[in-house]
């Protein structure tokens, strides 16, 4: 990359970095995290960018969901796998609606750091530093623990890499054989609407197992249909510990940020000049960019050039996130402009940042018919520009919490208060996040078809 050093972010302005009182602790604890092991690696992000450019072909789908911000607290087996099942029935649900391979993204095994719209909180009178993340500050009201501790960084890596192994265990080692798909189930949602009809697909797979294996097709013989592909993902925000695990590829020379196989671009960290476009051009990892309602056309453009200079396909995610109601305003001429100068990328749909609003209960909250409504109004702009809409990004947990109101269970703004965990932003639940998988499949199978014909079309 011309002019690109693993440091040159540092000559750019950055956002939303925080000022560590004690820089000379903080480049202690960079340097040994820089010796540390990676937690993935460069052939696994090559592998994942493979798949991702069928997924700008129209011939798969990109399902990326997890936790608004992973917390030391709830670090939990039962948690990483609750989430690991439920990003499998979701997928189950859309691959066999749409009829295409739907690639599993996890926002997990990293995602700590968090903008914040205020870099103050104020409680009863009461000023203190707002909390950025568990690998930055802690949650607590209270002036020691919002003070930036470097030392949180060890932590987060720990914890990040004993979720990675415990994912690669579920992922390789028997857990995701389609014939133990009545395993993936969580007890809670058995009972519920989204449960039923799982259950359902369940009986449906099943018969087919069964049929193929009459056949002498089963895992036994075919790894495919007891493995998944399960990849990590981050907002790459803090930039000084993304420079301490980028590492060079001995087999290529390129460079690697291999805290996670894909890293995102915010809303709020997207200028052209800015240290963290700066930091993602020279990195070979897919990179997201996140597209809120300021972002221009012009501006679009200069991003993805910047960063994609070779238009390669599967390297540039576009994560639009404009609320329900905004969809037909900002959208559809971001991807004209796409269009126009034949760029490569993935349009996948946000619906929960520009959902998010304040109950009366004083809780964030956010309205499961808007994230549904978001989604379809998404779907049904891409068609009419002839697009195709290849993706779904969403924070959602396995757990039962109430956090998002509405959906089949109903959660009103007085019921939040019963299990309202995030650390951060409110999160579909299970329950939630499976019957909304339902509720938009006949829209992206009507919208992979539509791709497959213009793709048709245009060969």
């Amino acid at each position: 990359m011309k002019n690109w050093k693993i440091n040159s972010w540092r000559n750019h302005p950055v956002k939303h970095i925080p000022e560590y009182p004690d820089k000379k602790e903080l480049d202690g604890v960079l340097n040994k995290i820089n010796g540390f092991p990676p937690l993935v690696f460069a052939g696994e992000t090559r592998h994942l960018k493979e798949q991702l450019a069928q997924v700008v072909d129209g011939k798969a789908f990109l399902l990326q969901g997890g936790d608004c911000a992973e917390s030391f607290a709830e670090f939990h087996p039962d948690n990483i796998r609750d989430t690991f099942k439920l990003i499998l029935q979701m997928s189950l649900v859309l691959t066999y609606s749409a009829s295409v391979p739907v690639i599993k993204l996890g926002r997990i095994a990293g995602q700590f750091s968090k903008p914040r719209s205020s870099p103050a909180e104020n409680v009863d009178g009461v000023e203190l530093p707002s909390y950025l993340g568990d690998n930055i500050n802690g949650m607590e009201f209270n002036e020691k623990s919002r003070i930036p501790d470097p030392k949180r960084l060890f932590k987060a890596y720990s914890q990040s890499a004993s979720t990675l192994n415990l994912i690669r265990a579920f992922s390789h080692g028997g857990f995701a054989d389609l014939k133990k798909v009545h395993t993936w189930n969580l007890g809670f949602i058995k009972k519920t609407p989204a449960g039923k009809k799982f259950k359902e697909l369940e009986d449906k797979i099943a018969d087919a197992l069964a049929f193929m294996d009459a056949c002498g097709i089963n895992s036994d013989f075919n790894r495919r249909l007891k493995t998944v592909n399960f990849w990590t993902s981050h907002e790459a925000l803090l930039l000084p510990f993304e420079q301490a695990m980028t590492r060079v590829d001995s087999t290529t020379g390129e460079y690697h940020a291999t805290s996670a196989h894909f890293v995102w671009i915010g809303d709020r960290t997207r200028q052209l000049d800015g240290g963290h476009v700066e930091f993602c051009r020279g990195i070979e990892n897919p990179i997201g960019i996140k597209c809120g309602p300021t972002l221009k056309s012009e501006d679009l453009i200069n991003l993805c050039n910047r960063i994609n200079p070779n238009n390669e396909k599967g390297k540039i995610t576009l994560i639009s996130r404009f609320g329900s109601d905004n969809v037909e305003k900002h959208l559809p001429k971001l991807i004209r402009s796409i269009k126009k100068e034949g760029l490569n990328v993935i349009w996948s749909c946000d619906p929960m940042h520009g959902n998010t609003i304040k109950a009366t209960s004083g809780y964030k909250t956010r309205p499961f018919n808007n994230v549904v409504k978001e989604v379809k109004n998404v779907f049904e702009c891409h068609q009419s520009e002839g697009s195709y809409a290849g993706g779904l990004h969403i924070e959602m947990t396995g757990q039962d919490v109430t956090e998002c109101t509405g959906g089949a269970q109903k959660i009103s703004d007085q019921d939040l208060s019963d299990r309202y965990h995030t650390h951060c932003d409110p999160r579909l639940n299970a329950n939630q996040a499976l019957e909304l998988a339902f509720l938009i499949s006949d829209e992206i199978k009507k919208n992979t078809a539509y791709s497959s014909k213009n793709i048709k079309a245009a060969s």
